[in-house]
């Protein structure tokens, strides 16, 4: 993607009170970008951005069976969550994390021929397309039931230290009308008392679906349930990509550190439906003024372009590129064949023989 050419790593941020709404840090000025990771971010977000706008119009024109659910305006939360993970460590994105995965090593390509049904997809065209994962590589395959992912996670990470490995962490993300599910909670609370090296990324979107917060929890602040769960937790504009790199990159520095597992809380609100069949009605225009409703990616190319750090043909240049990156991704999936029943193998476990029959 978009070459990083700096070197320096992020103020892990130990520091810190438990409980706290970080802020991005002070700057005398603006002679670099506000994190060493931003260049990179800043095109996975373009990336993800520019692909889910393909899909949705593909969407629209009767070429994808099954949802469309996309990302718009989470983008920079997601990009954080991937940018950060080593090889070994356990991803479990949802299904607005197209910037995460990619970030984290999906190839593009994969995801297309995902939607498009492609029998060379990591899911050889039986799944539908939020479904897929790379288990072996470290990202797990989404399970609908919002919540069950962090148990899942919390086993991967038990079953690593058990043969072990060292130096892994586990990140998963959940929306705020997920963490009111009691997978999250069971999910948390093993978490903690196993003290696994996870971090949970909750984006409060302000509706789960059409659930506004008032009906979905009680509490004054997501992240006051970290204390309660033996977490630390942090909040963090969703709509400031440096800001997300920080607090997110800093929870995962911490978890590797062997600190208690670690609760993001972002703010923001979707910018698209719930899936490409909702039309977003709900949302008041009040609601749309607010300021977690910005849209991460314009106010991150509008701080690039202010501060002069690339300059209008740079920024250009990006923008063609990702598109070319997705072209040829779906250019490539649509001229693979999709699967065939009378020749697939569609047993649904890894082998046929159970092991009360195995010798």
């Amino acid at each position: 993607m978009i070459e990083n050419f700096l070197g320096s790593t992020a103020d892990v941020g130990y520091n810190r009170p438990m409980l706290q709404t970080a802020r991005p840090k002070e700057k005398p000025g603006i002679a670099g970008p506000p994190h060493e990771r931003y260049f990179d971010a800043f095109g996975w977000m373009l990336l993800a951005r520019t692909f889910e706008e393909k899909l949705a119009s593909l969407y629209r024109g009767g070429r994808i069976t099954g949802g469309v659910y996309v990302g718009k305006g989470q983008e920079a939360v997601s990009v954080a969550c991937g940018i950060f993970l080593r090889k070994g460590d356990v991803f479990a994105p949802l299904i607005r994390d197209q910037a995460g995965r990619s970030a984290f090593g999906e190839p593009l390509v994969d995801v297309a021929r995902t939607y498009l049904g492609s029998r060379q997809g990591p899911m050889r065209g039986r799944d539908g397309n939020i479904h897929r994962g790379r288990p072996r590589e470290g990202q797990l395959a989404m399970i609908s039931h919002l919540g069950a992912m962090i148990s899942v996670v919390v086993g991967s990470l038990m079953a690593k230290r058990w043969r072990g490995e060292k130096g892994f962490i586990g990140l998963t993300t959940i929306g705020e009308g997920g963490m009111q599910t009691g997978s999250t909670h069971e999910g948390l609370n093993i978490a903690a008392v196993e003290q696994v090296p996870l971090v949970v990324v909750a984006t409060n979107n302000h509706f789960a679906y059409s659930t506004p917060n008032e009906r979905e929890f009680a509490c004054q602040a997501l992240v006051d349930r970290a204390l309660g769960y033996g977490f630390e937790g942090y909040e963090v504009d969703g709509t400031d990509l440096a800001a997300c790199l920080d607090v997110i990159g800093s929870a995962v520095k911490r978890a590797r550190a062997g600190r208690p597992p670690q609760l993001v809380v972002a703010s923001i609100l979707r910018l698209a439906g719930h899936g490409e069949h909702d039309d977003f009605s709900y949302v008041t225009e009040d609601i749309r003024k607010q300021p977690f409703a910005r849209d991460c990616l314009q106010l991150a190319e509008r701080f690039i372009t202010e501060n002069k750090l690339v300059d209008a043909e740079t920024l250009r240049a990006w923008r063609d590129q990702a598109a070319q990156e997705v072209e040829q991704a779906f250019s490539t999936a649509q001229k693979e064949p999709v699967p065939e029943g009378t020749e697939e193998d569609w047993c649904a476990i890894s082998t046929r023989v159970l092991c009360d029959q195995a010798e």
